[in-house]
């Protein structure tokens, strides 16, 4: 009856929104169902396709592993003193086991295994653990290519492997693939989930690229930033990056993408027949979205955005298809980079492509498809031989350079959406943008 409860009032309306956001407790409540969804049913899968019988995480309090970090229950911040927890599966019994050495248990789902008044010590209650179900494998979360797999310190490498019997010592493997498919892997609940989120992330950005926020002639690109931060925090809601807003007009020439990320100009008056672009996503029920979208601010005589930038648009929306339409199970990064690159140019578009895994964190673990400034590829492992999975969201992030002959230059088409790759193929998790937003928006009833 609860589960039911959230997810309908996931859809009421809410200070012009087209989803409600959940109180704290609600929250909470949410996060915590969606845990055990994940310990009880999707991790022993993940366990079994890793080839990883015990999967150990270490951290201590403010050092927090970023895998660990998504397990913790919702009513814990952070790790407490040293945490360690110890997952066992058992193919054959079809169990897993789900144990913390430490002093509580966390949450509802990792129980705790150590009694400090029998054992004082924690880590030889962890190799008691281990000696107990001599595991075949024992997988450490190190990783040269995966950041977020990276996320064992060498402080409790060392003292780990100390403390290990020499007789377990070559079963230790490094658990990235484990440990990437846990980040990547999204359930059918918090798809549900990530359509309104995404849903949200849209409202704020038509809301900013309106006239309720912007007046031409007056209002600045870095007020709009701020105003974007700001909805956020009042609707209870985070961010993961400070939003960007950004203008092309006729009387200025393209330059680097490394414009476009952090040498734009601050406070730029917007005027009418200025092309904006933003970059912003917000987290909520620990998942984030990164969109990018683009607003024409209407000249006082017209009442549409000018054919060459609808038409710029269109062949954005074309640079996305090629990418999506090489999305395929098992191919890497770079394969999926190559092919849609090399269509995209034999159709006469001047592309570049750099999407990246999105979920429980913006630039997440997963397949990654290019880089604005690695173009021919990313040479580590996520780029070069990581595949890609299904049930994993990506933020399908490009761009295509078009000339504008009425601007006598180029100009770039900077897109950015959350896409799902799901069993039957790809989809936008919540649409995308294919028309221009319109500052003001076109009264249609008012005539000259």
């Amino acid at each position: 009856m609860k589960k039911t409860f959230i997810l309908v009032l996931i859809c009421f309306c809410f200070d012009g929104l087209a989803q409600q956001v959940l109180s704290e407790a609600d929250r909470a409540r949410v996060v915590d169902e969606i845990l055990v969804d994940r310990f009880d049913n999707l991790l022993p899968q993940l366990m079994d396709m890793a080839d990883i019988d015990m999967w150990i995480l270490i951290s201590r309090e403010y050092n927090e592993d970023p895998v660990l970090r998504t397990m913790l229950p919702s009513t814990w911040l952070n790790a407490r003193r040293r945490t360690i927890l110890l997952f066992y599966r058992d193919k054959a019994k079809n169990t897993i086991e789900k144990l913390a050495v430490a002093r509580y248990n966390v949450g509802e789902n990792i129980m705790s295994a150590w009694d400090k008044e029998k054992e004082p010590n924690q880590w030889n209650r962890l190799m008691q653990l281990i000696e107990e179900r001599n595991p075949k494998k024992i997988g450490l979360n190190f990783s040269k290519d995966h950041n977020i797999a990276d996320g064992l310190d060498k402080t409790d490498y060392d003292e780990f492997i100390q403390n290990l019997p020499k007789k377990h010592r070559k079963k230790v493997v490094s658990a990235e693939q484990l440990a990437v498919r846990w980040i990547e892997t999204r359930t059918s609940r918090e798809m549900i989930i990530y359509n309104q989120l995404v849903d949200v992330t849209h409202d704020i950005i038509a809301e900013a690229f309106s006239e309720k926020v912007i007046t031409p002639g007056v209002t600045t690109t870095t007020e709009v930033e701020w105003w974007m931060r700001q909805k956020v925090t009042e609707l209870g809601l985070e961010t993961w990056f400070h939003p960007t807003v950004d203008v092309q007009r006729s009387s200025e020439e393209l330059v680097g993408h490394l414009y476009s990320f952090s040498g734009r100009p601050d406070d730029m008056v917007i005027l009418p027949g200025d092309l904006l672009h933003c970059d912003f996503g917000i987290t909520y029920l620990r998942l984030n979205t990164d969109c990018q979208e683009l607003a024409y601010v209407l000249k006082p005589e017209e009442k549409k955005a000018p054919k060459f930038l609808v038409d710029g648009l269109a062949a954005g929306n074309r640079v996305q298809d090629f990418l999506t339409s090489n999305m395929v199970a098992g191919r890497t990064g770079n394969e999926i980079l190559a092919k849609a690159l090399s269509e995209a140019k034999t159709a006469g578009l001047r592309p570049s492509i750099y999407t990246h895994p999105l979920g429980w964190y913006g630039h997440s673990a997963g397949t990654t498809i290019g880089m604005w400034d690695s173009q021919g590829g990313v040479m580590k492992d996520d780029g070069e031989n990581y595949p890609l999975n299904p049930n994993t969201v990506y933020a399908i992030e490009l761009n295509t350079t078009i000339t504008i002959p009425e601007w006598k230059r180029d100009i770039r088409i900077m897109l950015e959406e959350a896409g799902f790759f799901g069993e039957t193929g790809f989809r936008y998790v919540n649409g995308r943008q294919t028309e221009l937003l319109l500052i003001p928006r076109v009264k249609t009833h008012q005539g000259n």
